[in-house]
């Protein structure tokens, strides 16, 4: 796409991240965006088809798009109980990780004391070029004792936002600066006894803006191709679950997920 084409992109897609244009409404007409974004109609075309393939709008009647509706079909049971807490005692804590054991009543099951690690909060960006590829580090972690890739993030900050957190931590350790970062999704990555949220988010383009500054996180810099990401996977050269569920997402989101792995 052309620098025109690649800022309808960009101020489409900021709409719909930041709510501007809601799931399940239609966006203004393809008269109306060519005004607004000052872009003829062929490219506003290839820009809005564009997006239809990543799954950011979705063909709706004629010449019509809309944000794809976040509805689903299937039913939450109620009829089931939720255990019941009846306190909790710290046995570590420290700046870093909380043990706890928390005293718990499973419905028909006796009470039993159940162990808690309670790790920060983390937020966790997957940023990609016009070429489909994504920027990544490689580094090593003495704790499994291994080289791998990784994206970019870290600690939410005590009355940080977790967006504010994703946007630094990549600046910081990256070197480059993420034109926009959408929030996909928050979730534990150990849910049956450790509590540490990981927010995702995902966004395209970005601005080299020097070299890294946190010394200590900072790895290898490289923008890999998201082609590139099975193979990776099958070679057991990505780390860490942010950096998956993330992966996984762009994946799916432009029709890859079924792909196959090659060593």
């Amino acid at each position: 796409m052309g620098p025109k084409s690649l800022r309808a992109y960009r101020a489409i897609r900021e709409r719909v991240a930041s709510g501007e244009y809601k799931p399940g409404e239609k966006i203004p007409s393809e008269r109306k965006l060519e005004t607004d974004l000052e872009i003829g109609r062929t490219q506003l075309r290839v820009v809005l088809a564009k997006l239809v393939e990543e799954h950011i709008l979705e063909r709706y009647a004629r010449s019509s798009y809309r944000v794809p509706s976040r509805d689903v079909s299937i039913e939450r049971p109620d009829e089931l109980e939720p255990w019941q807490i009846h306190g909790e005692r710290v046995v570590y804590d420290n700046r870093w990780v909380k043990l706890a054991l928390v005293d718990v009543e499973p419905p028909g099951v006796e009470r039993f004391e159940h162990h808690v690690v309670r790790l920060h909060h983390v937020a966790i960006s997957a940023v990609l070029d016009d070429n489909d590829r994504v920027l990544m580090l490689w580094r090593y972690r003495f704790v499994p004792d291994k080289w791998g890739w990784e994206l970019p993030g870290g600690i939410v900050d005590e009355g940080e936002e977790p967006q504010a957190t994703a946007m630094r931590e990549f600046e910081e350790e990256t070197g480059w600066r993420p034109q926009f970062l959408e929030h996909v999704v928050t979730y534990q990555p150990m849910v049956g006894m450790v509590d540490s949220p990981h927010e995702i988010f995902v966004g395209r383009g970005a601005e080299h803006i020097g070299d890294p500054t946190d010394v200590e996180e900072a790895g290898h810099v490289a923008w890999v191709p998201l082609s590139d990401i099975p193979g990776l996977m099958a070679r057991d050269e990505l780390m860490g679950s942010g950096t998956l569920v993330a992966l996984l997402h762009l994946l799916a989101s432009r029709g890859e997920s079924g792909a196959t792995a090659s060593g």
